[in-house]
């Protein structure tokens, strides 16, 4: 099968168009026929190593957690999926080896879960890791409610505005960071923007005058501990990108595989109540510039790797 890989820690530049073999298909595995499969920043940390110390890898390696596409073959035990199935994953093993930048991946169920119909392929592959990242960061870690104000640090991005729209459809208030080129994006998907820099404390402050129930983290540098005086006295507090989190009384949070989950966020989506936007897609032998347009922090919405 083509797919792209790399043999060494690098950067874009390490990354191959290559034929590797078919992966095998274990009893609890599906095989996916890949459609498309989103980048995320996390993809080209670890290619870069900087995941080392806490993840095993097994050259090559396949880059790509996040994919869409089309059921195959299901393995002895796998039957939550059928052939001709369309799903979606977040496809992190045990190990760091086989990804989702191929032609086929060979997935757990425990990954899976249905493609929403309405969304395409590229559209979909956009939704497992930032939709579950945001997800069990809201719903299992703050518990957030009905009726609460919750501020969401890097609002405009992959996993902020993932975090606004489940944020929203729980019966929450937003307070989104962003910059101002983002705000009518923001207050698109219902949340009240504010903007980075000096005196951000004061202008959520002014917004929530009583202080906020919850905050979530997307983007780090110390944000957390800018803003802590706008927390409630019970406020709750959850970092995705700053593990020091913990020593200001909040929780880290490193995104899991959950069928259940990815089946909840693949229902909201199918019912119109969370959208996934493309910036760009390239096809599979470019997916180095994906990578590097990913590195620049720029784009607003996901980069997506389509698979002919």
């Amino acid at each position: 099968m083509k797919a792209v890989a790399y043999r060494s820690y690098g950067g874009p530049e390490v990354l191959e168009y290559t034929d590797l073999p078919e992966p095998k298909v274990g009893p609890d595995k599906v095989l996916v026929r890949v459609r498309a499969a989103a980048v995320n920043p996390v993809d080209w940390k670890v290619q870069a190593g900087r995941l080392d110390a806490v993840m095993d890898v097994q050259f090559p390696v396949v880059p790509g957690w996040d994919v869409s596409g089309t059921v195959v073959r299901a393995g002895a035990d796998a039957h939550e999926f059928s052939e001709g199935d369309e799903v979606i994953g977040y496809v992190r093993q045990d190990w760091v080896s086989n990804g989702t930048f191929a032609e086929y991946v060979a997935a757990p169920v425990r990954t899976l879960a249905k493609k929403p119909a309405n969304l395409s392929f590229e559209q979909a592959a956009g939704l497992p890791l930032t939709g579950l990242t945001a997800y069990q960061s809201l719903v299992h870690a703050l518990r957030l409610g009905k009726g609460e104000t919750l501020v969401v640090h890097a609002a405009a991005g992959g996993v902020g505005s993932m975090a606004v729209q489940i944020a929203r459809h729980l019966g929450a208030r937003v307070i989104g960071t962003a910059s101002e080129r983002n705000h009518d994006y923001l207050r698109s998907l219902g949340a009240e923007p504010v903007t980075y820099g000096e005196g951000l404390a004061d202008r959520i402050r002014s917004l929530a005058p009583d202080g906020v129930d919850a905050m979530f983290d997307a983007v780090g540098g110390g944000v957390v501990g800018e803003t802590a005086g706008v927390m409630a006295a019970d406020g709750r507090t959850v970092s995705i990108a700053d593990m020091g989190v913990t020593e200001l009384g909040g929780r880290y949070l490193f995104v899991r595989p959950d069928p259940a989950d990815l089946a909840a966020l693949s229902d909201l989506a199918e019912r119109g109540e969370l959208t996934v936007e493309v910036a760009e897609t390239f096809p599979l032998e470019r997916a180095a510039d994906a990578q590097r347009l990913s590195a620049e922090g720029h784009t607003r919405g996901k980069i997506v790797v389509t698979v002919a």
